[in-house]
């Protein structure tokens, strides 16, 4: 039960710093989702559980901490698709 705890406390870190790609509320929320799902299916995968159920969550909290931080917070740059 441990492993799973530390592994959502460390999703959840890496989502939240790692969601700030972009300056737009959009391309934050498609980085975030993007770096959340890979975050949380490398994460099912090491844990025992579900890789598809690991990048679902991922992905939907990646998608949301990118939405809702600022640029100003922590910005790493452009995103690679513009």
């Amino acid at each position: 039960m441990s492993k799973r705890i530390v592994s959502s406390v460390f999703l959840v870190g890496l989502t939240l710093a790692l969601g700030a790609c972009g300056r737009s509320p959009g391309d934050r929320a498609v980085s975030g989702g993007l770096l959340g799902a890979g975050a949380g299916a490398a994460i099912g995968a090491v844990t025992g559980g579900s890789p598809l159920t690991g990048a679902l969550i991922g992905g939907g909290l990646g998608a949301v901490g990118g939405a809702v931080t600022s640029p100003h917070d922590v910005n790493l740059g452009r995103p690679a698709w513009r």
